[in-house]
């Protein structure tokens, strides 16, 4: 058995089921659950996605954003990211604020299939989870995350893999709530997913929905309907 073979035979075993076990040690206030911007290729954005991604830190995200998310630009516990269009669109809120991107890596690799690159990011998912409703410094403070749209939520991927929660959807029991989409759609960039606790308790307390609309200079960062093309 060659290496690759036996990283993803460990991270089948790893999923084994369930997902990590959790005793919640700490919950966060606020989770803001949203998207990458748009690609150009799996490697990198599109120059339409590089705009967006200087446009969420100026106006919603970054220090002294105009429109802040973030209760009284309260300052983020983390930010949260898994893949490199993640990294690259979350870069610019994390040089405003002086932090580092936490991230749980999943990157192109040569000869790694697709159920191979699934089965990592399915575990990575479940870790970051782990580490948000575990970890003190998080405790009532506001975490962003950045993920690839499959696992904050969708529908096939979650019946591939019954009983192993393997979305944010899941996870972070979303389902609860009437008005959570079961898919995020495909080319849908433009949404933000606002998720509230009380102290120590994981079920979250309300589920709201926000659209991307700039101004100024990226006013013309285009604003779809959800599940509509742009």
């Amino acid at each position: 058995m060659n290496n690759r073979k036996l990283i993803t035979t460990m991270l089948i075993a790893a999923l084994g089921g369930a997902c990590l076990p959790l005793v919640a040690s700490a919950t966060p206030a606020e989770i803001i659950l949203l998207r990458h911007g748009e690609k150009m290729n799996h490697y990198a954005l599109s120059p339409v996605g590089q705009a967006r991604a200087a446009a969420l830190a100026q106006q919603y995200l970054g220090k002294n954003a105009t429109h802040s998310l973030l209760p009284a630009h309260e300052k983020p516990a983390a930010l949260m990211a898994i893949t490199l269009h993640t990294i690259e669109t979350m870069t610019p809120t994390a040089q405003s604020w002086g932090l580092p991107v936490t991230a749980f890596t999943v990157v192109p690799e040569p000869g790694l299939s697709k159920p191979q690159k699934m089965v990592q990011e399915n575990l990575r998912t479940q870790e970051a989870v782990h580490d948000i409703m575990t970890n003190p410094a998080y405790d009532q403070k506001v975490v962003v995350i950045m993920w690839e749209h499959k696992h904050i939520a969708n529908a096939k991927l979650e019946a591939r893999y019954p009983g192993q929660q393997v979305t944010f959807r899941q996870l972070l029991h979303l389902d609860k709530f009437k008005n959570v989409p079961q898919t995020w759609p495909k080319k849908t960039f433009d949404y933000f997913w606002i998720v509230r606790y009380q102290s120590g308790d994981t079920t979250p307390v309300s589920f709201s929905v926000e659209q991307e609309k700039f101004t100024g200079q990226y006013a013309k960062l285009p604003e779809n309907a959800w599940g509509k093309p742009e």
